[in-house]
């Protein structure tokens, strides 16, 4: 697989550059791109769809924020991602549909086709919402999930046609044909256009005449479907992914919805996550504080020995490096923080009594005030 390229790069702007300037930047691209201005170039229309996948990203303020987080693995398709190049089989059309009112009257008035170059603005289906519990070794691994999930489905009776029949639909008379209607207004800086979708057509340019009978001529129906999807190692939960194209049908073979699906951390009978790293809480008796030893602790891909050093203090943080968890970017692993507790017994028999006394009169049993302000300089230093 190509490496993918970088969407600020694609656009030219900064990785901090204003919404507005993601803006003219991509209507900049675009139209030097365009397919009607280069006609039969595969290799502009490949750069045409890729800056729109880019502007996909960057004009979604959530999106944008998976982007600069993770990376094209926080929105990219291929691995259950948002973005043109996913495999949701999006096409020039579908981005004159999504993109074309940010040129005004449409790409079309650029090059003379005045209604989006003929092009009608196909119908869209609605995004689901689901949500998918891991646990933290599914996110230390990634995980193959499998989903059944109810929503509209194109109707088997008509392929989502709408009608059975060969004369079943004409043009509509609202938008001509076009899916969009315009609005013209006079202002004190001239005439203003608007387009918007056609309220008779959704966009498709027709009309249903001989509806089919069994979705009544929206070409799609209430159904299910199972689908298969991989979520990568190192997600964050309340990250969403979006599987494209897995969301509800829409009419008349347009452009169906996204599947979001949100990732929901199970908590862990062990760790605590922080980021990359996982947080284990170690309880050793006071002896093993006192004189050291070897303990075991669990890692999230199974268990690993730890020295303690003599004398260590309750508090103290072991670093075990690369034991935590992956990045979703790929890049290295999050360490294990191992965080030190001396268990303190609250019962004790009449043996383990004389033991303490016999403890208690010990001077490296008794804390100094030269000890007092270690501990003192200790914390100071870590709310610094």
């Amino acid at each position: 697989m190509a490496t993918k390229k970088d969407y600020y790069e694609l656009l030219g702007v900064s990785r901090d550059a204003s919404a507005d300037e993601i803006k003219k930047a991509y209507r900049k691209q675009a139209l030097k791109y365009h397919p009607d201005r280069n006609p039969g170039d595969k290799e502009a229309e490949e750069h045409f769809k890729e800056v729109a996948e880019a502007y996909d990203v960057l004009s979604d303020p959530d999106k944008r924020s998976r982007y600069d987080q993770f990376g094209h693995s926080g929105v990219d398709g291929a691995s259950g991602f948002g973005g043109f190049s996913g495999g949701g089989g999006f096409t020039v059309d579908d981005i004159f549909s999504r993109f074309g009112d940010i040129f005004g009257g449409g790409f079309g008035d650029y090059f003379g086709g005045g209604t989006g170059s003929g092009r009608a603005q196909r119908p869209m289906g609605s995004d689901l919402r689901v949500t998918v519990r891991l646990t933290l070794e599914d996110i230390n691994s990634g995980v193959d999930k499998k989903l059944r999930v109810k929503k509209l489905i194109q109707c088997d009776g008509c392929h989502g046609q709408g009608t059975t029949e060969s004369d079943g639909k004409r043009s509509c008379s609202t938008c001509g044909g076009a899916g969009v209607v315009y609005d013209v207004r006079n202002s004190i800086f001239g005439q203003m256009r608007t387009q918007t979708t056609c309220p008779t057509c959704g966009g498709a340019g027709e009309v249903v005449t001989k509806p089919c009978a069994k979705c009544h001529g929206k070409g799609v129906v209430q159904g299910e479907e199972v689908i298969s999807f991989h979520i990568p190692a190192g997600v964050v939960g309340g990250m969403q992914l979006t599987l494209q194209g897995k969301g509800n049908a829409a009419p008349q073979e347009g452009i169906p919805g996204d599947l979001l699906v949100v990732i929901q951390e199970e908590q862990h009978k062990d760790f605590i996550r922080n980021g990359n790293d996982l947080i284990y809480n170690l309880l050793i008796p006071i002896h093993t504080a006192i004189r050291g030893g070897q303990v075991t602790v669990p890692t999230i891909d199974g268990s690993a020995r730890l020295k303690i050093e003599p004398g260590t203090q309750p508090g103290k943080v072991l670093r075990m490096r690369g034991k935590g968890l992956p990045s979703v970017q790929g890049y290295g692993r999050g360490d294990l923080m191992v965080n030190v507790n001396v268990f303190i017994p609250q019962h004790t028999s009449a043996e383990d009594e004389k033991l303490i006394d016999q403890l208690a009169q010990s001077e490296h049993f008794n804390p100094t005030e030269a000890d007092r302000k270690a501990i003192d300089k200790k914390y100071r230093e870590m709310l610094e």
